[in-house]
């Protein structure tokens, strides 16, 4: 496999003068990509551009070798190299699990009956819903119906899965699960996971990229990004001077991401967190001049 799983080459979304997504170049390989960002920061445009749901502005796109952008063969040639879960997920709720997969199978053109049925045996098995493969989608919890949904977006091992918000409404032990079966695929795919969870980034993700207002504010690996934090996070008994953040933690000491270190407070090791924030409150100069001595691999707030 190409390590060019996926190419967006001078891509842009617009909807009317709101431009949702600046001209961007990404590519992606083999491993788990965390995609950051705050709401309306073009995190879902991106994610529905890859995955064939609305064409892009401007650019093209590349998917497995095919091009999204192009002709319409090779577009269907692109869906049948990806796979996407998106945040929200309408399931039809009189189907019995193991319908729906085999229904999704059958859109996916799985023609071959017995092999399609072991299909939708083996990802209900890999998102432990295996004992519920007789009951309808309506007597499933919360969770249970994000892991159904889950389980579509893992048939047939695709070159690139693209995920929402996966883990919205599952507990710790279905989260830690989940780590385990995408750190499993990324050694042979793609993996492109837009989240809110900072935890899951650093848990998970062989690199991050924050999207801020339609723009690429940081590309790189997880450790190039914590430490841009080094330095900048302090624990004492009360809150820095102008800290972007301050909290009181767990054992009673104050957690302050910059400002003035208050007397007596000490520095502490900077987590993802960290440095998201302080990515997405820094001018474009500022991270720049910051990533300047970083790893060649990181791209810094280049405003694209």
């Amino acid at each position: 496999m190409s390590d060019r799983i996926a190419v967006l080459d001078g891509v842009t979304k617009s909807y009317g003068s709101a431009e949702a997504l600046h001209p961007t170049d990404l590519e992606f390989g083999s491993g788990v990509i965390g995609l950051l960002g705050p709401n309306g920061a073009g995190k879902s445009t991106m994610l529905r551009l890859l995955a064939t749901a609305m064409p892009p502005t401007a650019g093209r796109i590349v998917v497995g070798g095919h091009e999204v952008t192009g002709s319409v063969s090779e577009r269907t040639a692109a869906r049948r190299r990806l796979s996407y879960l998106p945040q929200e997920v309408g399931i039809p709720r009189r189907m019995t699990t193991f319908a729906f997969l085999d229904y999704i199978a059958v859109l996916k053109e799985w023609k071959d009956r017995e092999a399609r049925h072991r299909e939708v045996i083996r990802v209900l098995g890999l998102v432990n819903l295996e004992d519920r493969r007789t009951k309808r989608v309506s007597a499933l919890s919360g969770g249970q119906r994000r892991r159904l949904a889950l389980a579509q977006a893992l048939m047939g091992d695709p070159d690139l899965i693209i995920l929402d918000e996966p883990t919205t409404g599952l507990d710790p032990e279905q989260r830690a699960s989940l780590r385990g079966i995408l750190s499993s695929y990324s050694e042979r795919g793609s993996v492109l996971l837009a989240t809110h969870q900072t935890e899951d980034v650093s848990a998970l993700c062989d690199r991050v990229i924050i999207l801020d207002e339609g723009r690429i504010r940081f590309d790189g690996t997880v450790p190039d990004l914590v430490a841009l934090a080094d330095g900048q996070v302090w624990v004492g008994a009360e809150a820095n001077s102008g800290a972007l953040s301050s909290w009181r933690t767990g054992n009673g000491e104050i957690r302050s991401l910059g400002g003035v270190p208050a007397p007596g407070s000490r520095l502490a090791d900077p987590a993802v967190e960290d440095a998201y924030l302080l990515v997405r409150n820094t001018t474009d100069a500022d991270t720049s001049a910051a990533g300047s001595t970083g790893a060649g691999a990181s791209r810094i707030g280049e405003g694209r």
